[in-house]
């Protein structure tokens, strides 16, 4: 690009002798004519794109982003108004391991002495049960320095079902309003994870007994 100072420099030069070349002070107009408004344009143009890059830019849009939001819907194991939980240990809770179960009845569990427990289980829940593997007992409950175990057996009668899905169990004596009592289970744990409701059913002494629902253990597999 050739400035108006280089111009009137090579017009000087040229005319050095007395005489003067218009020819070529000509040419050199003409130079600057097309030259810097050519130079001004190219100038504009790369202005210009560099103004559209950045409108561009400000008109794409954003890149879409993951939202966690809380679920709507939760679930609830105990959705029934005549649900009432009952307190048990387990030894373990890892399918297919050797596992203690105490499905206990404390004193606020009862109103009235039991003459006969029923305990309905899940279909679902495949653990052999055996009758030799049962008993009735007058528990200590456990606590951070102890252990939950037995401190009195109460004898009695158990029977389960062919399918598996209920206990029965007929005490000697009925157990009394008084104290925490529990049927033991010793069983190996079935293979499936879940959770598993078993419910428990007394039938009180009197002339015509009745059952009625005390609560239900929810026995959880990992």
């Amino acid at each position: 690009m050739i400035h108006r100072g280089e111009q009137r420099r090579i017009h000087v030069l040229f005319s050095a002798g007395g005489y003067q070349h218009t020819r070529f002070d000509l040419m050199v107009k003409q130079l600057f004519r097309f030259c810097i408004p050519g130079t001004l344009a190219l100038g504009g143009l790369t202005a210009g794109l560099i103004g559209s890059s950045v409108m561009l830019e400000s008109i794409t849009p954003p890149k879409a982003r993951a939202q966690a939001t809380p679920a709507l819907l939760e679930f609830r194991w105990e959705n029934s108004k005549d649900y009432k939980k009952l307190y048990y240990w387990q030894s373990s809770t890892i399918r297919r391991d050797r596992a203690t179960y105490y499905l206990m009845l404390k004193p606020k569990d009862r109103k009235t002495a039991i003459l006969k427990l029923s305990i309905s289980v899940p279909d679902y829940f495949d653990a052999k049960i055996k009758t030799n593997k049962l008993n009735l007992c007058l528990v200590h409950l456990g606590g951070m320095l102890s252990r939950t175990r037995c401190k009195e057996e109460v004898p009695a009668i158990f029977e389960v079902s062919e399918d598996q899905t209920s206990i029965e169990v007929f005490p000697d004596t009925p157990i009394p309003t008084e104290g925490t009592y529990a049927v033991v289970m010793k069983i190996f744990n079935p293979d499936q994870r879940g959770m598993f409701q078993f419910n428990a059913l007394a039938q009180a002494p009197g002339d015509v007994p009745m059952g009625g629902y005390l609560g239900s253990w929810l026995i959880d597999i990992n």
